[in-house]
């Protein structure tokens, strides 16, 4: 019998380190990413007029406007923040329409881990932006009894992205080989385009739910400060 974790089928243990097969397409994923990410990059900077150059711009426009329109200003540093997971999740549904492989964020600890960087981001530029004492204090605003209030507030939203992004990718990888096992290979390929394109805008609406958190957030420290000047 094959070992598991979490549900999680264990290829090969490192000592007292389980590898995973979530583990395993999760890093193939990113390698993946980076491999072409830096094709792109260096495409716009040797070949400017190249279509892998365009396609650079393209998607780093998209990304900066995406974070833009939701923060209300550029930000780099959550534009790098947003856009890897943007891209991590969106290679993430391309990869998991290879025959055999399932998608990395069908599973929950992937999509449960990808929240919990969004949960763990969000206390971080608060802190940057206000101060510790500061962002503390708005757990006690406007009444400090609704400070549990707040509290399970950001609980909630960091499972909502988890179960929200998990459920969508699990459900139609589950349909898709569900189908591929009935009939064959080809019938499921309309099917098989729409997986991929709600694991595209689950991407998109995993990034602009982390954007908006964040960029409340910064907004508000930039509030907070422009009221004591």
């Amino acid at each position: 019998m094959t070992p598991e974790i979490f549900a999680d089928r264990v290829l090969v243990w490192l000592g007292p380190v389980p590898i995973t097969e979530t583990m395993i397409t999760s890093v193939a994923t990113s390698l993946l990413l980076v491999i072409a990410l830096r094709g792109l990059a260096r495409a716009v900077v040797r070949r400017p007029a190249s279509r892998s150059a365009a396609a650079g711009r393209l998607t780093f426009r998209f990304l900066h406007e995406l974070v833009t329109e939701t923060v209300g200003r550029p930000s780099p540093g959550l534009e790098i923040f947003a856009g890897s997971l943007f891209l991590f999740i969106s290679g993430a549904a391309v990869f998991g329409q290879l025959p055999g492989v399932r998608a990395p964020t069908a599973n929950l600890e992937a999509a449960s881990a990808l929240a919990a960087l969004v949960f763990l981001a969000v206390p971080l530029v608060g802190v940057r932006a206000r101060g510790p004492l500061g962002y503390i204090k708005h757990y006690f605003s406007p009444n400090p009894l609704l400070f549990p209030l707040h509290v399970v507030s950001e609980l909630s939203r960091t499972l909502a992205l988890a179960l929200r992004l998990f459920g969508n990718m699990m459900s139609g990888h589950l349909i898709v080989a569900l189908v591929v096992a009935l009939t064959g290979l080809i019938v499921p390929v309309p099917l098989m385009a729409l997986d991929l394109l709600i694991g595209l805008l689950q991407a998109y609406i995993f990034t602009i739910l982390a954007s908006v958190y964040i960029g409340a957030a910064i907004r508000v420290g930039e509030e907070e400060s422009r009221e004591e000047t």
